[in-house]
């Protein structure tokens, strides 16, 4: 994964791209932002009882897939901290 001169992105930022405010759908997990706007799994900005554009990474950890499942998503971001 290449993340040299990726854009850093707040929280604020993020949060705009829901899937209801701005067409991108976005997430962040492990402080990587992830474009996940093509899945017809996050149609809407929601996937099961996750949303778009916040951090999932503590909801994740209960989640019944591994954290590979990002490996499908292009990286655009870095979540500044």
């Amino acid at each position: 994964m290449i993340t040299e001169g990726l854009p850093e992105y707040s929280r604020s930022q993020l949060a705009l791209r829901n899937g209801q405010d701005k067409p991108q759908v976005w997430v962040a997990y492990k402080s990587f932002i992830y474009d996940v706007s093509n899945s017809r799994l996050w149609k809407k900005g929601m996937h099961y009882e996750h949303w778009a554009g916040q951090d999932l990474t503590e909801e994740l950890k209960d989640a019944p897939h591994s954290d590979s499942v990002f490996s499908r998503f292009q990286v655009i971001g870095i979540l500044k901290v």
